[in-house]
């Protein structure tokens, strides 16, 4: 069924572009872990546990953003120190700043 928040179909010259969702359901939150909805569901306490994104409360979808955000800051991508994942080297660092 298509609705106005899924219809991205050209009507002429009454739509100018595209919109791309920045709030996705949990079924596409899901895709984009490639996970099942199912694996989702049962993975989402422990994803939250690790940082990962609430769903707005007013829609309860999920912020794409801040998925890909979550997804750098677990992989480290784009890191400017050592990685919150990665004790032993902070640590490391640190005594050897101490001297």
């Amino acid at each position: 069924m298509r609705t106005a928040a899924n219809d991205n179909q050209l009507h002429g010259a009454s739509v100018r572009f595209a919109v791309e969702p920045r709030l996705i359901p949990a079924a596409k939150a899901a895709r984009r872990l490639h996970l099942t909805p199912t694996e989702f569901e049962e993975k989402r306490a422990a994803l939250h546990r690790q940082g990962f994104p609430l769903p707005c409360p007013v829609v309860e979808h999920f912020d794409l953003i801040a998925i890909d955000a979550w997804l750098d800051r677990m992989s480290s991508i784009g890191a400017v120190g050592p990685s919150l994942g990665d004790p032993e080297r902070l640590v490391a660092e640190r005594i050897a700043a101490i001297g």
